[in-house]
């Protein structure tokens, strides 16, 4: 880990702790503190090291690139890390891909000249190509050229065919390659499209659609304590995606009403004084909400409350 004389003093002295590999900067850095947050993980971050302990659990938090988490999994340095897809399958390396997020979605496009002549993918084959991910990159460009029956007779010395098109890596600032002369196209990630816009780009491929996802290694230490903090996780996680909803509908109807919020295993159903009503409770996802309880009220039931859900264990 490229860590300073401190980092790794700690990392040699944390066999008592799980390790738990978080982006330390990027987009999802401040996503990733608040899912600690509502997982109950405390620790105390000094702004000079990149390894926080945990004050309540025997964890190890450590702070690295997003790009370099995949392989610390993989390899087994650290038990549990959040990251990219993007990242994991750029890096081709093996881990268990535990629970999508679902934050930080993003698109890995192809992007070129606004207003250049360049409108479909087959056009860039033999060009020049700028990316962060030259692995997914190339993947794409092999499988484009090997579609239109390209360099089938010119291959390298590992067996595989001869890429025509040029592929160069650039850490950062990928958007600015063609403006600068040194590429025809980039390929980068894509969120709201206003830095793509803004340097006089167009996407006109997505190769890879992506959002955060936690990951674990193949053979993690502590695998009692890992279990505990995926359930959390996940318990965050539909805390955030569904709302609890309680209701009274005439019990004629009950088959229709749970039809409509069938819950995520099946809704809660007690009696009321009044024999022909019942009462429901039911997780429904946040974003339906308002269209189920527009159906809700169309079949009779009343008394319809919604309640946000703090935390959970699913």
């Amino acid at each position: 880990m490229h860590f300073g004389a401190i980092e790794m003093d700690l990392v040699n002295h944390l066999n008592d702790r799980l390790l738990f590999a978080v982006p330390k900067k990027g987009r999802l850095y401040q996503q990733c503190l608040e899912l600690l947050k509502g997982a109950d993980i405390h620790f105390n971050r000094s702004n000079r090291l990149d390894i926080a302990l945990c004050t309540n659990l025997p964890i190890a938090l450590v702070f690295l690139p997003a790009a370099d988490i995949p392989r610390f999994v993989g390899e087994g340095r650290v038990s549990l890390g959040i990251t990219g897809q993007d990242q994991v399958a750029e890096s081709d390396i093996n881990v268990r891909e535990i629970v999508d997020l679902g934050f930080g979605s993003c698109k890995l496009q192809v992007e070129v000249p606004e207003n250049g002549e360049i409108s479909d993918p087959r056009q860039l084959i033999g060009k020049s190509i700028v990316t962060s991910f030259t692995n997914l990159t190339e993947r794409y460009f092999r499988k484009l050229e090997a579609e239109a029956a390209i360099g089938e007779e010119a291959v390298n010395g590992d067996g595989k065919k001869h890429l025509k098109t040029v592929i160069k890596y650039v850490g950062g600032s990928v958007e600015a390659a063609c403006a600068l002369g040194i590429a025809d196209a980039v390929v980068d990630l894509v969120e709201s499209g206003e830095t793509m816009r803004a340097a006089g780009l167009k996407a006109i491929e997505t190769i890879f659609e992506t959002s955060a996802v936690l990951i674990a290694s193949q053979h993690p230490t502590h695998p009692d304590l890992l279990e505990i903090i995926v359930s959390r996780i996940k318990g965050v996680i539909a805390a955030g995606k569904y709302v609890l909803c309680n209701y009274n509908c005439p019990r004629e109807k009950l088959d229709v009403v749970i039809n409509i919020t069938p819950g995520r295993r099946a809704p809660t159903v007690s009696p009321l004084e009044d024999e022909a009503w019942v009462a429901v409770s039911s997780m429904v996802e946040k974003k339906r909400i308002a269209e189920v309880m527009d159906k809700l009220r169309a079949t009779g039931a009343e008394d319809i409350l919604v309640f946000n859900i703090s935390n959970s264990r699913v």
